[in-house]
Protein backbone atom coordinates (compact mmCIF):
# COMPACT_ATOMS: atom_id res chain seq x y z
CA UNK A 1 0.00 0.00 0.00
CA UNK A 2 1.30 3.49 -1.08
CA UNK A 3 2.36 5.90 1.48
CA UNK A 4 -0.08 9.07 1.79
CA UNK A 5 1.50 12.19 3.18
CA UNK A 6 -0.60 15.41 3.81
CA UNK A 7 0.98 18.72 3.68
CA UNK A 8 0.32 22.12 3.94
CA UNK A 9 1.84 25.22 1.14
CA UNK A 10 5.53 24.16 0.00
CA UNK A 11 6.48 28.10 0.55
CA UNK A 12 5.55 28.39 3.97
CA UNK A 13 5.37 24.97 6.11
CA UNK A 14 8.28 24.22 7.60
CA UNK A 15 7.00 20.89 9.33
CA UNK A 16 5.68 19.51 5.99
CA UNK A 17 9.31 20.20 4.96
CA UNK A 18 10.70 17.75 7.28
CA UNK A 19 8.56 14.92 6.74
CA UNK A 20 8.42 15.05 2.78
CA UNK A 21 12.59 15.44 2.84
CA UNK A 22 12.37 12.20 4.04
CA UNK A 23 10.56 10.56 2.01
CA UNK A 24 11.76 12.28 -0.79
CA UNK A 25 15.45 11.77 -0.24
CA UNK A 26 15.28 8.19 0.25
CA UNK A 27 12.61 7.91 -3.11
CA UNK A 28 10.39 6.04 -0.84
CA UNK A 29 6.88 5.75 -2.75
CA UNK A 30 4.42 8.25 -1.60
CA UNK A 31 1.43 10.12 -2.28
CA UNK A 32 1.41 13.81 -1.76
CA UNK A 33 -1.88 15.62 -0.80
CA UNK A 34 -1.13 19.41 -0.66
CA UNK A 35 -3.44 21.90 1.19
CA UNK A 36 -2.96 25.24 1.30
CA UNK A 37 -2.63 27.06 4.20
CA UNK A 38 -4.56 30.10 5.49
CA UNK A 39 -7.56 29.35 3.11
CA UNK A 40 -11.58 29.58 3.99
CA UNK A 41 -11.42 25.30 3.82
CA UNK A 42 -8.27 24.42 5.07
CA UNK A 43 -8.77 23.80 8.84
CA UNK A 44 -12.11 21.49 7.43
CA UNK A 45 -9.65 19.74 4.81
CA UNK A 46 -6.65 18.89 7.32
CA UNK A 47 -9.26 17.37 9.68
CA UNK A 48 -10.55 14.76 7.24
CA UNK A 49 -7.16 13.33 8.03
CA UNK A 50 -6.29 14.01 11.50
CA UNK A 51 -8.44 15.60 14.11
CA UNK A 52 -5.36 17.26 15.36
CA UNK A 53 -5.51 19.93 12.86
CA UNK A 54 -2.25 19.87 11.45
CA UNK A 55 0.16 19.47 9.04
CA UNK A 56 2.32 16.88 8.44
CA UNK A 57 -0.05 13.66 8.45
CA UNK A 58 1.78 10.33 7.00
CA UNK A 59 -1.01 7.30 6.50
CA UNK A 60 -0.15 4.26 6.05
CA UNK A 61 -2.88 2.00 5.92
CA UNK A 62 -4.69 2.08 9.19
CA UNK A 63 -2.13 4.32 10.46
CA UNK A 64 -1.93 7.99 11.01
CA UNK A 65 1.09 9.94 11.92
CA UNK A 66 0.73 13.33 12.58
CA UNK A 67 3.78 15.62 13.97
CA UNK A 68 7.33 15.79 12.56
CA UNK A 69 9.46 13.93 14.63
CA UNK A 70 7.07 11.15 15.03
CA UNK A 71 6.93 11.11 10.92
CA UNK A 72 10.17 10.47 11.47
CA UNK A 73 10.70 8.14 14.66
CA UNK A 74 7.45 5.72 12.27
CA UNK A 75 9.96 6.06 8.97
CA UNK A 76 12.57 4.84 10.78
CA UNK A 77 10.86 2.13 12.13
CA UNK A 78 9.35 1.52 8.62
CA UNK A 79 12.18 1.49 6.68
CA UNK A 80 15.38 0.46 8.42
CA UNK A 81 17.62 -0.22 5.56
CA UNK A 82 17.43 3.67 4.94
CA UNK A 83 18.64 4.26 8.83
CA UNK A 84 16.98 7.71 9.28
CA UNK A 85 19.13 8.07 12.47
CA UNK A 86 23.16 7.30 13.02
CA UNK A 87 23.82 4.07 13.86
CA UNK A 88 26.92 5.12 16.53
CA UNK A 89 24.94 4.90 19.78
CA UNK A 90 26.75 8.26 21.36
CA UNK A 91 26.30 10.05 17.76
CA UNK A 92 22.47 8.51 17.68
CA UNK A 93 21.35 9.47 21.08
CA UNK A 94 23.22 13.66 20.51
CA UNK A 95 20.94 13.87 16.86
CA UNK A 96 17.71 12.86 18.46
CA UNK A 97 18.66 15.31 21.83
CA UNK A 98 19.57 18.06 18.85
CA UNK A 99 16.01 16.88 16.78
CA UNK A 100 13.75 17.15 19.93
CA UNK A 101 15.41 20.38 20.81
CA UNK A 102 14.12 22.31 17.41
CA UNK A 103 10.38 20.38 17.45
CA UNK A 104 10.26 22.17 21.15
CA UNK A 105 12.31 25.47 20.74
CA UNK A 106 13.77 27.99 18.85
CA UNK A 107 10.32 30.05 18.96
CA UNK A 108 11.66 33.76 18.89
CA UNK A 109 13.60 32.91 15.15
CA UNK A 110 10.65 30.87 14.02
CA UNK A 111 8.05 33.47 15.00
CA UNK A 112 10.51 36.38 13.92
CA UNK A 113 11.74 34.57 10.51
CA UNK A 114 8.51 32.27 9.75
CA UNK A 115 9.80 30.19 6.53
CA UNK A 116 9.19 31.69 3.54
CA UNK A 117 11.24 30.57 0.23
CA UNK A 118 10.18 33.48 -1.72
CA UNK A 119 11.76 35.87 0.20
CA UNK A 120 15.38 37.10 0.12
CA UNK A 121 16.16 40.23 2.37
CA UNK A 122 17.23 41.17 5.21
CA UNK A 123 15.53 41.39 8.50
CA UNK A 124 17.11 43.25 11.63
CA UNK A 125 17.22 40.39 14.54
CA UNK A 126 16.22 40.85 18.31
CA UNK A 127 18.49 39.54 20.67
CA UNK A 128 15.97 36.87 21.59
CA UNK A 129 16.40 35.95 17.56
CA UNK A 130 20.17 36.25 17.77
CA UNK A 131 20.53 34.30 20.87
CA UNK A 132 18.64 31.63 19.01
CA UNK A 133 20.80 31.71 15.96
CA UNK A 134 23.81 31.42 17.79
CA UNK A 135 22.41 28.57 19.60
CA UNK A 136 22.23 26.67 16.77
CA UNK A 137 25.22 27.74 14.79
CA UNK A 138 26.62 26.22 17.78
CA UNK A 139 25.00 23.11 17.85
CA UNK A 140 25.78 22.27 14.13
CA UNK A 141 29.04 23.16 14.20
CA UNK A 142 29.16 21.07 17.26
CA UNK A 143 27.98 17.52 15.36
CA UNK A 144 30.01 18.48 12.29
CA UNK A 145 32.91 18.44 13.91
CA UNK A 146 32.47 15.64 16.57
CA UNK A 147 30.09 13.59 13.96
CA UNK A 148 30.26 14.63 10.59
CA UNK A 149 33.07 13.21 9.02
CA UNK A 150 32.87 10.98 6.31
CA UNK A 151 29.81 13.25 4.62
CA UNK A 152 28.33 16.73 4.67
CA UNK A 153 25.31 16.63 7.04
CA UNK A 154 25.13 17.08 10.69
CA UNK A 155 26.06 13.75 11.34
CA UNK A 156 27.84 12.71 8.14
CA UNK A 157 25.58 11.19 6.18
CA UNK A 158 22.25 12.60 5.35
CA UNK A 159 19.84 11.82 8.64
CA UNK A 160 16.75 12.54 10.52
CA UNK A 161 18.17 15.70 12.11
CA UNK A 162 18.79 17.15 8.69
CA UNK A 163 15.46 16.84 8.20
CA UNK A 164 14.69 18.68 11.40
CA UNK A 165 16.96 21.52 10.31
CA UNK A 166 16.45 21.83 6.58
CA UNK A 167 13.77 24.47 7.68
CA UNK A 168 16.07 26.53 10.14
CA UNK A 169 18.41 27.00 7.04
CA UNK A 170 15.90 28.19 4.46
CA UNK A 171 15.48 31.16 7.21
CA UNK A 172 19.68 31.82 7.27
CA UNK A 173 19.22 32.33 3.39
CA UNK A 174 15.80 34.16 3.66
CA UNK A 175 16.62 36.46 6.06
CA UNK A 176 20.48 36.79 4.89
CA UNK A 177 21.27 35.79 8.28
CA UNK A 178 25.43 35.49 8.86
CA UNK A 179 26.58 32.00 9.80
CA UNK A 180 29.98 31.32 10.71
CA UNK A 181 31.88 29.55 7.73
CA UNK A 182 30.99 25.76 9.06
CA UNK A 183 27.82 26.51 9.62
CA UNK A 184 27.02 28.24 6.10
CA UNK A 185 28.98 25.26 4.19
CA UNK A 186 26.07 22.87 6.21
CA UNK A 187 23.36 25.50 4.94
CA UNK A 188 24.70 24.93 1.02
CA UNK A 189 24.59 21.56 1.76
CA UNK A 190 20.94 21.52 2.57
CA UNK A 191 19.94 24.37 -0.43
CA UNK A 192 21.88 21.68 -2.82
CA UNK A 193 20.05 18.63 -1.81
CA UNK A 194 18.23 17.15 -4.94
CA UNK A 195 15.10 16.56 -2.53
CA UNK A 196 14.98 20.54 -1.06
CA UNK A 197 15.63 21.78 -4.59
CA UNK A 198 12.56 19.77 -5.80
CA UNK A 199 10.57 20.77 -3.18
CA UNK A 200 11.93 24.80 -3.40
CA UNK A 201 10.50 24.71 -7.39
CA UNK A 202 7.38 23.74 -6.73
CA UNK A 203 6.98 26.27 -3.96
CA UNK A 204 8.29 29.17 -6.02
CA UNK A 205 5.30 28.04 -8.42
CA UNK A 206 2.13 28.24 -5.52
CA UNK A 207 0.34 31.26 -6.37
CA UNK A 208 -2.05 31.58 -2.71
CA UNK A 209 -1.30 34.31 -0.11
CA UNK A 210 1.34 34.85 2.27
CA UNK A 211 1.64 33.32 5.61
CA UNK A 212 1.92 35.68 8.79
CA UNK A 213 3.44 32.58 11.14
CA UNK A 214 4.31 28.90 10.61
CA UNK A 215 2.98 28.00 14.29
CA UNK A 216 0.81 25.62 13.02
CA UNK A 217 2.65 23.79 10.00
Amino acid sequence: MTLKLVIGSKNYSSWSLRAWLALAHHKISFEEVLIPLDQPDTAARIRQYSPAGKVPILIDGEAAVWESLAILEYLNERFPQWQFWPKDPVARAHARAIATEMHAGFTALRRHCPMNLRRKKKRPLTPEVEADVKQITAMWRGARERFGKGGEFLFGAFSAADCMYAPVATRFASYEIEADPVSQAYINTIHGLPAFIAWREAALQETWGHRATDAVA
